[in-house]
């Protein structure tokens, strides 16, 4: 079985989206009057480095994302699953028959601008202890502000919180062997500090329709089939909780999915390869 998986922000790139913006014309206008301004140009010329502000780079990538998704259902591939870390999901779902593709770019959009708007934190990167592990180490140095906002892999996670916090958490974790990177977004994105964000736009996700797709799509909130009429909580509910990649990953495979592919990138087939089929035992 096949699962076609979209990536989120972190993907954006100046040059994405190559040629697809001239060969899907009437998407791209639409997107363009959608949101009062040029997707392709934004990605093209990145004008005062705006792929780095969260406003405009989800809804990038959301784009990206689904004309890529366009360019392989024209040439006629076809999946038994779909799935997306964390914007990535409002991919799967259009392509899922789900929601319709504008109405999940006014979603992104709106998205965006409430992610946005909670600044009091920032994100790093955490590579070579598992998540458990790192969550051992947070708890041990009593940051109450920290959290675990993707659990990418067996051996990367994202930490976010509160940024006095969050560098006491970097010394503790580079204390412990760990290799920290530093993420370009603008917030403690996917952990309890993004609340307001997601009651805010539980509101907006109930102005839609969600319809019973034609394709499952995982959630990778829960790690099980997207329930349309969850949608409201499940898509609200992943501005402030974590990512559980490796949850969805397992769960798909459990499934009998036995291949993936990916659209804009290689970074998901990246965690992916290093997943394990069943949790390892590990000292924490």
């Amino acid at each position: 079985m096949h699962c076609l998986v979209f990536p989120g922000q972190g993907v954006q790139r100046r040059g994405m989206g190559g040629e697809l913006f001239e060969r899907y014309p009437r998407e791209t206008a639409a997107a363009t009057e959608s949101l009062g301004y040029s997707v392709a140009d934004l990605c093209r010329d990145d004008p005062d480095d705006r792929l780095a502000d969260t406003r405009y780079a989800q809804p990038a990538v959301f784009l990206v994302n689904a004309l890529s998704w366009m360019d392989l259902e024209r040439a006629g591939r076809r999946y038994d699953y779909f799935a997306g870390h964390s914007l990535g999901e409002l991919n799967a779902l259009v392509a899922a028959g789900v929601i319709d593709l504008m109405d999940g770019l006014a979603l992104v959009r709106r998205r965006a601008e409430l992610m946005a708007g909670v600044t009091r934190g920032a994100m790093v990167a955490v590579v070579g202890p598992s998540p458990a592990q790192v969550e051992t180490v947070l708890h041990g140095a009593g940051l109450n502000l920290v959290h675990v906002a993707n659990r990418n892999s067996d051996q990367q996670v994202t930490v976010a919180g509160d940024r006095p916090q969050l560098a006491l958490a970097v010394k503790a974790l580079r204390g412990r062997g760990a290799r920290v990177l530093p993420v370009s977004v603008s917030g403690p994105f996917h952990t309890p500090l993004m609340a307001s964000a997601g009651r805010a736009f539980a509101t907006v996700l109930r102005e839609y329709e969600f319809r019973a797709g034609h394709t499952p799509v995982m959630s990778s909130v829960t790690g099980a089939p997207f329930v349309p009429d969850q949608a409201v909580r499940l898509l609200s509910g992943q501005i402030h909780r974590p990512v559980e990649w490796v949850r969805t990953v397992r769960a798909l495979r459990a499934a009998g999915v036995d291949h993936f592919d990916e659209v804009n990138g290689t970074t998901l087939t990246a965690f992916i390869s290093r997943i394990a089929a069943q949790p390892t035992e590990e000292l924490v």
